[in-house]
Formats: C-alpha cells, sequence, structure tokens
C-alpha cells in the first residue's frame, strides 16, 4: 500500500471553497480505484495550512489514477474551479508507506 499526503497551503479566505474542492475529490479518488482517509481543515493553529491523505494498493494503482484523472471530465472541472477561485496557494506531495502492526 502507498499513501499520498498532500500539505495544502490555502487561502484562509476561501476556506468554504477549498472545503468544496476536498470533497470532491473524496468523492473522485474513490471512484477512481483509491481510498480517502479525508481532508484535515485548519483549526487551532496556522489558519492557510490543510492536509489530505489517499491510499492505493500499490504505486502503480497509483499511477493508473494519476492517467485516468488526466482525461476524466469531473476531475478535469474540479481543477477548474479551483484554478479560477484560487483557494490553493500551493501544495507538496508525500507518499508513505504505512506500518500497522
Amino acid at each position: 500500500m502507498v499513501t499520498c499526503h498532500l500539505k495544502y497551503i490555502i487561502d484562509p479566505y476561501q476556506l468554504a471553497a477549498f472545503e468544496a474542492y476536498g470533497k470532491k475529490w473524496i468523492e473522485l479518488v474513490n471512484r477512481l480505484g483509491g481510498i480517502h482517509h479525508g481532508y484535515f481543515m485548519p483549526g487551532e493553529g496556522a489558519n492557510n495550512i490543510a492536509f489530505a491523505l489517499f491510499s492505493f494498493p500499490s504505486l502503480a494503482d497509483y499511477e493508473i489514477y494519476r492517467n485516468r484523472m488526466q482525461t476524466d471530465p469531473e476531475c478535469l472541472e474540479t481543477f477548474r474551479i479551483a484554478t479560477e477561485n484560487k483557494c490553493i496557494i500551493s501544495y507538496e506531495r508525500t507518499f508513505l508507506r504505512p506500518v500497522f502492526e
């Protein structure tokens, strides 16, 4: 299993737009073969940092997802909306290997 950890720098005045974006990606990742573990919005502390975690059975499965999302109409529309409302300033993507037992 591989888990993608995303750290977002977001516009703190666009929290509602970013949350709507996140909810859409949860649905999209799950539909395209992943397991989304949720978005984590600012609470206490920094008001412009958010996180997301989602997993795929393997890095090869993640690559299949990446290829599919580049042509999926719903994915493209979700990217377009986030680009227009500028709720995301930047992001970092890290791949992790979970340890359970």
